[in-house]
């Protein structure tokens, strides 16, 4: 089972929700580009997003509203 470092992933954000939304839009990139590509998927969308966001490939940007 995937277990990510929760409290590593939030360093870089203000909120859980702000997360969620970034991994999502993550997630939906990696498949548009695997489609595009005609690759096929064998990992998880979600679980590859989380590893690029807690390795540090992916940076989750916030409006300054929120900061």
């Amino acid at each position: 089972m995937f277990n990510p470092d929760l409290k590593k992933m939030l360093g870089n954000v203000n909120s859980r929700y702000s997360l969620v939304v970034g991994t999502a839009k993550r997630a939906r990139e990696i498949r548009d580009e695997a489609i595009e590509k005609n690759e096929p998927i064998e990992e998880k969308t979600v679980s590859k997003a989380i590893v690029e966001i807690c390795d540090g490939k992916y940076v989750i940007t916030e409006p300054d509203e929120l900061k």
